[in-house]
Order: structure tokens, then sequence, then C-alpha cells
């Protein structure tokens, strides 16, 4: 399967889901069900594999350990039984999108950001798709093309930037890159790994702050040199696995419209919130092949694309398109895929509406769709 990018249609321009596909969803989110579902090309680079196939597949690759469709069915619902909620759900309104927990996991990581062999191995791989999805987008919105440096002029923001694996690559396309974490020793790591290029140090800084504090900052100026808040200053905002990670998805979505302008970009790459994703990106991932350190995700904070295309929308922001990612652990690459029921790429534009009322009033924002 080649790995370019190629742009796929927005869910909301398939007149949204199909009462199919939502009953598939809904199946897909109940955490005991593995019923087949229409899914291929899915796990390890094979094609038409389903979750029945998937689990067989956990069940040998962790041998002796005894993982097997139903434990992973037990396991979910201990976890269930032990947040003490019927329907599960991670988030909270906490009007901030730092959650301490996160925070203090992400901190014991820092110094491990630059090794291309160690946890971050698959976020380096992931660049192959991340990079070209986020530069090939914003080309397609711009009238000027600058040869060697196709980002030339505009302002990125990464949030969640961790050490800098995304940021660098943003600016060496000659963008004008901020990257910002709350974890200040990501940042120190990610100034420290930039100060090895000399060149790129003029295209690229970092801030430790959260995006609230960041967009706050920005309607406090503004408001002291001109008396009202203006638009954002960004042409496009950056979020690659950050979403999951996040304590408060509404302050999130509001704050990236706040710091953007109008018809900025929105990037996010993220984990779907199905069986398939809880048994891949945390049974196998985590607890058996140990490409990530156990307990970096909580399948509870998962989100589907139509969920996270709600949420936008209600903000001031049309999904332009949503894209399938898969991850073959034998291989370390990442591909395009069809299916987003574990990995996915989503595309979002800032509408062009008063930046007060769709940050204040986000349920006021109309969900136009553009033809």
């Amino acid at each position: 399967m080649s790995s370019r990018w190629q742009p796929r249609h927005s869910l909301s321009r398939q007149s949204k889901t199909t009462e199919k596909e939502v009953a598939e969803e809904e199946d897909l989110a109940n955490p005991c069900c593995y019923e087949p579902c229409p899914f291929g090309s899915l796990m390890f680079g094979l094609h038409s594999l389903k979750p029945a196939s998937v689990f067989g597949l956990v069940r040998r690759a962790a041998g002796l350990s005894g993982i097997t469709r139903t434990t992973v069915c037990q396991q979910r619902s201990a976890e269930l039984h032990q947040s003490g909620v019927a329907m599960p759900s991670a988030r909270f309104v906490s009007h901030t999108t730092v959650d301490p927990e996160e925070v203090k996991r992400f901190q014991s990581l820092a110094n491990k950001w630059w090794d291309e062999q160690g946890e971050f191995a698959a976020l380096h791989a992931m660049n192959d798709l991340r990079v070209p999805f986020v530069r090939d987008n914003l080309l397609n919105v711009q009238w000027e093309h600058h040869p060697g440096k196709p980002l030339a002029g505009l302002r990125i923001l990464d949030v969640g930037c961790g050490g800098g694996l995304l940021t660098e690559p943003l600016g060496r396309l000659g963008a004008n890159v901020l990257g910002l974490d709350p974890v200040e020793d990501s940042i120190r790591i990610a100034q420290q790994h930039l100060s090895h290029d000399l060149d790129l140090c003029d295209q690229v800084s970092y801030r430790a702050c959260t995006l609230e504090q960041l967009s706050g900052e920005g309607n406090e100026e503004q408001q002291e040199q001109s008396g009202e808040w203006s638009e954002g200053q960004f042409d496009a905002v950056v979020a690659s696995e950050v979403v999951e990670h996040l304590a408060d998805l509404e302050t999130f979505a509001i704050c990236c419209n706040r710091v953007l302008k109008p018809g900025g970009s929105l990037f996010i790459t993220t984990i779907n919130k199905t069986n398939l994703s809880y048994a891949l990106a945390i049974v196998v991932a985590e607890q058996l092949l140990h490409i990530v350190p156990s307990g970096t995700h909580d399948w509870e904070k998962f989100i589907s694309p139509v969920e996270l295309e709600r949420l936008l929308e209600s903000n001031g922001f049309s999904v332009q398109s949503v894209q399938g990612m898969m991850y073959n652990p034998l291989s370390g690459a990442w591909c395009w895929t069809n299916s987003t029921a574990i990995n996915y790429a989503l595309h979002a534009v800032k509408e062009n509406h008063d930046a007060e009322d769709s940050c204040s009033h986000p349920e006021d924002v109309p969900a136009d769709k553009h033809s």
C-alpha cells in the first residue's frame, strides 16, 4: 500500500454517517461485543483481517500470558467497574486541557524523545505521513509557493510538541513554528536538540505552557492594544497524538479557534474509540509488544472521527478530510488506509465567523458546509 497521502471526503460530505455505520460504531464501542465488522488491512499489514482474527493473533502473540478475547473483555469490564460509571468517559468539563497524571507520565519520559529506537520510535516513523499531510493541505490553500521552502511565510502552532519531533520538520519546510508543551523537561530537551541546528533556530521556538494560557495571553494583549478581541495569529495548529491525553476537549477546540486566523487549518492525528483500538493500541502495543510504555493510553479518552467532527463543528470549524492510518510493527512504518478503526488524521478549517462569538458561544456557531 502506498504511503502517499490522498485526500478523502469529510464524513460530513458523505451525508454524515449512515444509520448502518452508526450502528457499527456503537457495536465497536461496546467493550464486550466482538462481532465481525468490515474493517480490512488493519493489523501488521495483513489484508481482510477481522476482529475475531485479530484476537487470534493477539492470543498467539501473548504465548503463555493467557491473553484471549475473553480476558480482554474481562479487563475492559473490570476497568469500567472500578471507575464506577456505566458509560465510559474519562473526560470532565475542567476548563483546562492539562491532565496532571499525563504530565507526570511524560515528565518521566522526557529524556527519551530523540531516541529513534526507543519508546517514541512510532512517532518518529509517523513523520513520514503527518508531515506531508500538513504540508499538502496547507499548500492547497496557499496562493504563494516557495520552492525548497513550501511553508515559508506561515505561522504554525504545534500543541503538545513534546521534544519537537514534528516541530523541527515543519520548520525545515520554511514555516515559523512555535512548539507548546506543559512538560518543562520536554521543552528543555526540544530546545537542547534545536541548538544543534543553528539554521533552524530562526524558524522554531518553544514555550513551556498550556494552550489555554497562550490563547489567554493573546486575548489580553490584543484587548490592551485595541480595546477589543481580534482574530488569531496562526495559519495552522497541529495537535498530533495529543487529544487522547487531554482533560477537556471542549476547551481545546475553543482555544484552537482563538489562536487561528480565519480560514486557518487545524490538523489532528489520534486514535479511534473502538474495540479494535483497545485490542491493538493498548493490549498489543503496550502490554505485549511494548511499542509504547504501558499506561501511555487510556481507552476512555479515545474519540471517534464522528464525535470529534461534531465537537469541532460546534466550535466554529469545518472538517475537510478524515483519513485512516495504520502502523506495521514488523516494519516500523506507517501507511494510509481507508479504515479509521484505529488511528486517523483529520484536517479542519476555521470558519470565517466572528472569533468572539465562536469562542464565547460555541453552541451558536452554525455548522455550515462548503460545497
